[in-house]
């Protein structure tokens, strides 16, 4: 097959060796011409990207060739993009300080900068003091992206973390504040967060082990060696994963263990040189929690006895045990409680109704409540974290399709707002020239599915417009109708931006997520589908008019409807897309794969998780068929989507598809999953990804002789 891009010299893809193997699971014989891509020492390469095959290497980059001799020429295009992207960009940003004792806290960008700035200033002024210069730790290095970056309780050092490889394996180093200087010991292998001890002598982090799964928490004390770190719990569990913070209260470090369908939670003393994980209740199948402490008493958020859509409960810090939980937030059916927290006087909750979410704060003396809630059509709201536990002010902030994000601080006790900053759009924004709206489209089983949709005031609504719609819909992680500069450049070109909140996620409901996933995984491929099909009924745009677009599991999600549905689609952007499902299900040895069996089941020891997979994994279900243009799109060192899946798909695309086209792989050889780390350089991402969706629309694309 041969690409013509408007009316430049047609182009050829790259040739990618068939080498046949045959495997056989629950008796049915599987066939994998490309397992061979699959580096075997892909451990290896997430740590020394170099030491990837050399045959493999030039598959990679005879892709990316390919990619950018059929993209070439819309360079210049992606320029305007990047321009009007960066234009968009407050370049010299600065977030709302966060109190601390004597000290406010904050990040801020300054002009051309790629990295964050962290500094600090003491309360009632004075000169600022730069704790760490993000931008002058990345020079001479072709990835850096900064992890947790957490002062010590008594305000004098300053521990940091940063993977240098995109492969999200972080190393964490100590700064003495008053000199600016970092101390001799570095801690590899880590997740990248940590939580001090509250004398400032040490603190507690997450090690990852030899698959990349965070299975150890260890202590260290600052000047030691960190091999003689002190091991305080470990999870040999390998479908469960550690997680590390501190509690509100900043009086213990929370450890969860968790997987897709329990979890558990200890407490570390943080005042305690010693301490050892106290844990709260044993795991249970299917009851995860939660937990915050106040004072005597802990609160907790779970599901535990039939709660589907969570509730909060409390217990005696002294006897935490789930026979000692009291209902403080009974269970409400369609009511979800995403979250809380907790101040002296009051519990906060961000929950969500029928798809919008609101927040309420109840008194503790008094039991009143009362709620925070705006009157868009569909808008997002956030919970922001603050340092100081005995505040009675809360920090939270709104923004909608249409509405850049605003940071609120609340006062819990007097209702009173106070605006503490607008996300500013140096380029210029209006509000009232964009219109945002909630619609519901009905799947093939009668479920009712959001689309929330973005288009300019002016647009005319008569069928023609392009349409980019964008669906995720796994992990239960909703898709929140928030703000994003991003999409306007798309909207101004009358494009209509459209997000379909399908099964998979919690948009509506811990119900919705669990719809979503297992043997009900197809749900989210017809929630996909009929939102395409809404758009188009209702006049919005018709077939051949969507682009589609997805990431990680929402590629997972683009693979499946290209397969069911070509021709509703104008293109496909898949970033690094979870396409190889099968395969990688049936390979225990990856990092993900014994967590990811509870999302979507063990094809390895199920005989109908195995049917139900391969009834659906995109790669297996390549058909000979006309596809729509594909932009994938992966990264070398990416843990979670190994670089061989997209690229897989893509060469069994191409050797089986009768027509369409063109199938394009560009592929990240120095980043991980979240592709580009300074903040400038993933606007060229977003740029290329945009462009293909412009070019897509206008039928730039033509494909000459279908490939055998």
């Amino acid at each position: 097959m041969t690409v013509r891009f408007s009316n430049e010299s047609p182009v050829s893809p790259p040739a990618i060796e068939k080498r046949a193997r045959e495997t056989i699971v629950h008796g049915v014989a599987l066939h994998d011409d490309y397992a061979w891509l699959r580096a075997e020492n892909w451990r290896e390469v997430l740590r020394e990207p170099d030491a990837l095959p050399d045959e493999i290497r030039s598959v990679l980059e005879a892709e990316n060739d390919f990619a950018q001799a059929v993209l070439g020429p819309e360079e210049s295009m992606r320029a305007a993009l990047v321009k009007e992207l960066r234009g968009r960009v407050k370049e010299d940003d600065a977030d709302v300080p966060l109190s601390d004792g004597a000290w406010l806290y904050y990040a801020r960008h300054q002009e051309g900068g790629q990295h964050p700035i962290f500094c600090c200033v003491k309360q009632g002024g004075g000169a600022e003091e730069v704790l760490l210069d993000g931008d002058e730790e990345s020079q001479g290095k072709s990835f850096f992206e900064l992890g947790a970056v957490r002062h010590s309780p008594d305000h004098a050092k300053l521990a940091w973390s940063a993977d240098e490889m995109g492969s999200e394996l972080y190393s964490i180093h100590v700064r003495d504040i008053g000199s600016g200087e970092d101390s001799a010991e570095e801690i590899v292998d880590t997740d990248g967060n940590l939580v001090w001890m509250a004398d400032s002598l040490g603190f507690y982090y997450v090690r990852l082990d030899e698959n990349h799964r965070p299975a150890e928490i260890f202590r260290h004390r600052i000047g030691d060696d960190p091999a003689k770190d002190v091991l305080v719990f470990d999870e040999r569990d390998p479908g469960s994963f550690i997680h590390l913070r501190r509690s509100q209260s900043a009086a213990f470090a929370i450890v969860s263990v968790s997987d897709h369908d329990s979890s558990e939670c200890r407490l570390i003393d943080l005042r305690d040189p010693d301490a050892r994980p106290r844990l709260i209740e044993p795991r249970a199948v299917g009851v995860r929690y939660w937990v915050e402490d106040r004072g005597d008493r802990l609160f907790l958020r779970t599901n535990a006895d039939g709660a589907e859509d969570f509730k909060i409960v409390s217990a005696p810090l002294a006897s935490p045990g789930k026979a000692f939980w009291v209902d403080e937030i009974p269970h409400k059916p369609g009511r979800m409680i995403v979250t809380a927290a907790l101040f002296p006087d009051y519990l906060v909750r961000l929950e969500r109704e029928a798809g919008l979410p609101r927040i309420v704060i109840r008194h503790f003396a008094s039991g009143e409540e009362h709620a925070i809630a705006f009157a868009e059509e569909a808008y997002s709201l956030g919970i922001e974290e603050l340092l100081d536990y005995s505040t009675r002010t809360l920090r939270f902030t709104y923004s909608s399709m249409t509405t850049p994000e605003e940071t609120y601080d609340y006062d819990l006790a007097t209702r009173e707002r106070v605006l503490r900053k607008r996300q500013a759009i140096p380029s210029g924004h209006d509000p009232s020239h964009y219109v945002t709206r909630r619609l519901f489209t009905i799947a093939a089983d009668g479920e009712s599915v959001p689309v929330s949709i973005l288009h300019r005031a002016d647009l005319r609504l008569d069928g023609s417009a392009p349409v980019l719609l964008y669906g995720y819909g796994a992990y239960g992680s909703p898709t929140p109708a928030s703000f994003d500069s991003d999409r306007l450049s798309l909207v101004d070109r009358g494009f209509i931006y459209a997000i379909a909140h399908v099964r998979g996620g919690s948009d509506k409901g811990w119900r919705w997520y669990t719809d979503g996933k297992l043997a009900k995984k197809p749900n989210t491929f017809g929630d996909f589908i009929a939102a395409a099909r809404h758009l188009i009924a209702e006049g919005y745009t018709r077939a051949g008019r969507i682009v589609a677009e997805g990431g990680s599991a929402g590629g997972m999600l683009m693979g499946a409807v290209v397969n069911l549905a070509p021709e509703l689609f104008a293109g496909v952007i898949a970033d690094v897309p979870f396409v190889d499902v099968l395969n990688t299900m049936l390979d225990a040895d990856l990092p993900l794969t014994p967590p990811e069996w509870l999302e979507w089941g063990n094809p390895i020891v199920d005989e109908a998780a195995f049917a139900t997979i391969r009834s659906y994994s995109p790669y297996d279900n390549v058909e000979a068929k006309r596809y729509p243009p594909i932009l994938a799109l992966g990264g070398l060192t990416d843990p979670r989507v190994t670089y061989w899946e997209p690229l897989k798909w893509v060469a069994r695309l191409r050797a089986a598809m009768t027509g369409g086209g063109p199938i394009l792989l560009k592929t990240n050889m120095g980043a991980g999953h979240g592709g580009a780390s300074g903040r400038f350089e993933h606007l060229d991402e977003i740029a290329l990804q945009y462009a293909f969706a412009l070019a897509c629309a206008e039928g730039r694309y033509e494909t000459e002789a279908a490939s055998g």
